[in-house]
């Protein structure tokens, strides 16, 4: 992130990495990863409750207890589950967008979303989009599931993963947004879905992403490795307008993909009911730090100024490209780049 949506905004914020949120583990080719608990997947698990009919009939217990200063009683509701029905960790930005093209895709599904805190949960109910509380209890499983939340709220981001996986009920997909992050180049060169992975160890940022990818390849969900997430009111443009002036070069190479973009290609990845396998969420037109600021400039729709930057010695970047995963999944992103979204022409 959102997912590491967020986090890949966050790393291009923070060193102008990614934010799309994104996760790890080297792909093989066709970014296939073996499965060590294929064979459980198929197959009953003490973990997981699978259904064979298009719907789940269950029963939801919501134990107020289970939230600080909750007054300690349980409140039981009935509801049925429906084969297209969709659970959303983490509904910000991204999830919001996803939660609006699944019904648009799917009108009759039921699409809930689970938050760290009620904060916006009044908004989630006007979207359509039933809120609960992370860590509330239920029996309920769903046949499609969407991590899209960020690692900076958690203490232990794998195992708030593995709730959401617990989540699933084996049939449709479950998706993880993780970032570009975890891709082992720093030095502006090419980067791909088969680019090694920063080895565990090197770092805190991209270790919690690893392993949480690796979460969820054990259960034969997929990940999307995501670029820095943006709009027109966020992103890392956003972040560098306000500042005025950034101590980090300006030559540093970054990648983008917005917001919608990002959101069509992970509901395109729900839809194949794909196992086990990571993909790469970019626009495949790397720009510099300077060239975003140089675009927004030119664009001539933000009436703050960037005045520059001023680093000579942090890191590089990394120039990524996601070709394989478009041709896999026959998508392509609606604003093929940055200048694009701003109508300046490349």
């Amino acid at each position: 992130m959102e997912a590491a949506t967020a986090t890949a905004t966050a790393l291009l914020i923070a060193r102008i990495s990614p934010s799309g949120a994104c996760r790890p583990l080297l792909p093989h080719s066709a970014f296939s990863r073996p499965n060590p608990l294929s064979s459980l997947f198929r197959s009953s698990s003490p973990d997981r409750t699978f259904a064979s009919s298009p719907s789940i009939s269950a029963r939801l217990r919501v134990h107020a207890s289970s939230v600080i200063g909750a007054p300690r009683e349980a409140m039981e509701v009935s509801t049925t589950v429906g084969q297209n029905d969709l659970l959303i960790v983490g509904p910000g930005v991204l999830g919001r967008l996803v939660a609006e093209k699944w019904r648009e895709e799917h009108p009759d599904s039921h699409i809930y979303g689970q938050t760290v805190t009620t904060d916006h949960h009044d908004e989630l109910i006007k979207m359509g989009i039933k809120p609960s509380l992370t860590g509330t209890e239920t029996s309920l499983r769903f046949p499609y599931v969407i991590f899209c939340a960020p690692p900076s709220r958690t203490p232990d981001y794998p195992g708030d993963v593995r709730q959401a996986a617990l989540s699933w009920n084996g049939e449709g997909s479950f998706l993880f947004t993780s970032s570009s992050a975890p891709y082992d180049c720093n030095n502006n060169g090419d980067c791909d879905e088969d680019t090694p992975d920063v080895p565990i160890g090197r770092s805190s940022r991209t270790d919690v992403l690893l392993k949480a990818e690796k979460v969820v390849l054990e259960f034969g969900g997929c990940v999307v490795r995501l670029a820095g997430l943006y709009k027109a009111d966020r992103g890392a443009h956003i972040y560098w307008l306000e500042k005025g002036t950034s101590e980090i070069r300006p030559d540093h190479i970054l990648n983008l993909i917005h917001y919608e973009d990002a959101a069509s290609l992970s509901i395109t990845i729900l839809k194949k009911q794909l196992r086990g396998r990571i993909f790469l969420g970019c626009d495949n037109h790397p720009v510099s730090r300077q060239d975003v600021m140089d675009i927004v400039e030119k664009s001539g729709k933000f009436s703050k100024k960037f005045q520059g930057f001023t680093g000579t010695s942090d890191p590089l970047g990394k120039k990524l490209n996601n070709s394989r995963t478009r041709e896999e999944l026959g998508w392509e992103p609606k604003y093929k780049s940055f200048a694009h979204f701003l109508g300046v022409s490349d």
